[in-house]
């Protein structure tokens, strides 16, 4: 319970800057005549949705296991950064849509207003805050272990990363003078190819853990060591394993002596199993099969 505490702190947080950022990025955007920063305005506001997802999923990921859901309801919370890598994606290719628009109408002769200092100057608060609540959240999320908050934070790193570019992009259309005006819509687009990279990986790492994807090789090959640690355990084989939200789910085969007692057998398999939560934590699912050596 109190890590959901804590990662509804971490993501209200973020909300609430989301929240001014966005409606200060709208109002620059407009005022300044800025498609970069109308189009930074619209991540912050995606920004704002995902905490809500945020929000919505880990309550229910933190359900208990019941009839319906043996494994518990973690996936919820993986399902929940598959939704935030989609509402990311679709962003980013508006953000590219947008600024290629315009870009063509620059080259077929049609005039781009240069853009404001407030819409300047709404980028460089957008990149100090935004960074700022990136590194809060980025460390806050390994602390908690939770695929949502990691991937909420990021976000966070791509809005400050795309405010960047829109600073250089509104930057360059301001001090260059009217023929560079296509700097705006140029930087929303190079941002927005950023975003839709960042999005991948988010899609790919959520997607990859709700078709049950095995845990990376390094974390597999300790988890055999740590079970041919256990005195009498020997050859741990057939390991599968996966994610369930923030918990991980282990299930291995070992081979012990044939004329040890069932007692002692199931004595020994528990000792992996409690060795194996020791380490990943005591929620983690570990399923131990024993066979009798040849």
């Amino acid at each position: 319970m109190e890590r959901n505490k804590e990662i509804y702190k971490v993501t209200l947080i973020g909300g609430a800057v989301n929240v001014v950022l966005l409606l200060f990025k709208f109002m620059a955007g407009i005022m300044g005549h800025s498609a970069a920063m109308v189009a930074d305005a619209v991540h912050s506001l995606s920004d704002f949705v995902t905490d809500i997802i945020v929000v919505l999923f880990v309550r229910i990921s933190s359900m208990p296991k019941d009839k319906s859901h043996d494994y518990g309801h973690g996936k919820y919370e993986t399902l929940a950064m598959t939704l935030i890598g989609m509402a990311l994606l679709g962003v980013a290719i508006g953000i590219v849509y947008n600024g290629a628009v315009k870009i063509v109408a620059w080259i077929d002769g049609t005039p781009l207003e240069a853009p404001g200092m407030l819409a300047l100057w709404a980028a460089l608060l957008s990149v100090v805050l935004k960074e700022g609540i990136y590194h809060y959240s980025i460390v806050k999320a390994r602390q908690l272990n939770s695929p949502a908050v990691e991937a909420n934070a990021w976000h966070h790193r791509s809005d400050a990363l795309s405010s960047v570019g829109t600073a250089l992009g509104i930057g360059g259309a301001i001090f260059l003078g009217q023929r560079w005006t296509v700097l705006d819509p140029v930087a929303s687009v190079i941002v927005g190819a950023f975003i839709v990279k960042v999005a991948a990986g988010l899609l790919w790492g959520g997607i990859g853990d709700l078709m049950e994807h095995s845990l990376p090789d390094d974390v597999e090959d300790e988890m055999l060591r740590l079970a041919a640690s256990v005195p009498g355990v020997e050859e741990p084989h057939d390991l599968r394993t996966r994610r369930i939200g923030n918990h991980y789910a282990i299930e291995m085969h070992i081979l012990m002596d044939g004329d040890i007692s069932l007692r002692e057998a199931h004595d020994k398999a528990s000792e992996v199993e409690q060795l194996l939560r020791d380490r990943y934590g005591e929620e983690t699912h570990v399923a131990v099969h024993v066979e009798p050596k040849q």
